[in-house]
């Protein structure tokens, strides 16, 4: 008579398992090499900063204007393709959020000077308010964008950025309506002598302003809500099983890119030394979102890629119809109608040639290049 072993029960890996999952949503002690992402990204901007500081003394002041705005513009960029690119919601609303920070800074600039407050500290705190102002609206906007998806969502941020200028003719006493606000600015530090061109001092300021948001934006992209982003944006039904608060992230991916936008429209206030509704109009917010796709959704250099054209191509296009012979009437018409008109033609003749856009082009052609060199 044969005796037979019971048969032994395989134990399945379950810790395993819930520890690869578990790493959306519970805070983990510091891993080894995750102490170093803040200081190569510090390194990055010093070196960045560095390269831009001796580049703002060998061009001009119009050159150094441009460079400012370039710099203005990727603080928005870099917010709204975290929102778009990494956390995968839609908004057409960021020129209105820029027309928020742009508004709180001239209001703030302008109250500290009726009330003769001055000192280097205006300037900070009235970017700070900028700031937390369209944080606010971001947050009001993104409790809302928890609940939609898809077109609503995109039609909620429409009205956001049509409801700006009819506010400020609502309330002109405090806007101005159309004419808008001019904005008090200090004029450069003493010590950096009597003939130091504004718009130099400003170039800094505005690219100090995209420094800060690029590293916040890129820490927060390698970090762990960073990973629940791009978790929710792939497949929310799965990153509620795995534990992630789906609203709350949507939530936070907003208020951090309305923060942004407010940064820029503050910078771009403080640039132009005014603000008024129409230059945060609807085309402002769809630029916004030709330029992040332009350059490469989802790419932090995308988002570079998207703030240069949002400058370039605008100079180019006025450019080039000044070299032909126009009526005053069209020339009028094509000023305000051209430069979106060839946004668009280059989003369709990037898409074709390079779907991922600028930076994903790039990357291809850098992959070509090396696998040619080593097959030589």
């Amino acid at each position: 008579m044969s005796t037979t072993k019971p048969a032994e029960r395989k134990t399945v890996p379950v810790q395993a398992t819930r520890s690869r999952m578990s790493r959306f949503v519970v805070p983990s002690p510091l891993r080894p090499g995750e102490g170093s992402t803040l200081l190569r990204h510090l390194l990055w901007v010093a070196v960045a900063a560095v390269v831009v500081y001796f580049v703002s003394y060998g061009i001009d002041p119009f050159r150094n204007y441009q460079l400012a705005t370039v710099a203005a513009y990727l603080c928005v960029t870099a917010g709204l393709t975290m929102l778009t690119g990494l956390n995968g919601q839609l908004s057409l609303g960021h020129g209105a959020l820029m027309a928020c920070g742009a508004y709180t800074v001239a209001l703030a600039q302008n109250e500290f000077s009726d009330r003769d407050l001055f000192g280097p500290w205006r300037l900070p705190i009235s970017l700070a308010l900028g700031v937390l102002v369209a944080a606010l609206a971001g947050a009001l906007i993104g409790v809302c964008a928890a609940r939609l998806r898809g077109p609503y969502l995109a039609g909620v941020t429409l009205a956001v950025a049509l409801v700006v200028p009819a506010f400020t003719t609502r309330f002109a006493d405090l806007f101005n309506a159309d004419q808008g606000l001019s904005v008090y600015v200090d004029s450069p530090p003493a010590g950096l002598g009597p003939y130091f061109p504004p718009e130099r001092w400003q170039a800094w300021i505005a690219i100090g302003a995209a420094m800060l948001s690029l590293l916040i934006v890129a820490n927060l992209v390698n970090s762990r809500f960073g990973r629940a982003f791009k978790a929710v944006r792939d497949d929310e039904v799965a990153a509620k099983l795995v534990g992630i608060h789906v609203a709350r992230t949507q939530v936070l991916a907003f208020v951090v890119s309305a923060g942004c936008a407010g940064l820029g429209g503050g910078v771009l206030a403080v640039i132009s030394q005014s603000v008024s509704p129409s230059v945060f109009g609807l085309t402002l917010s769809l630029n916004l979102l030709l330029a992040i796709v332009l350059g490469g959704l989802g790419s932090l250099f995308g988002a570079a890629w998207g703030a240069l054209l949002l400058v370039l191509l605008p100079y180019l296009t006025t450019e080039v119809t000044r070299g032909f012979e126009l009526s005053p009437r069209l020339a009028n018409k094509l000023e305000g109608n051209l430069p979106l008109a060839i946004f668009g033609l280059t989003l369709i003749i990037v898409m074709l040639v390079a779907p991922g856009g600028i930076q994903d082009a790039f990357r291809a052609l850098g992959r070509t290049v090396r696998r040619r060199w080593r097959r030589t």
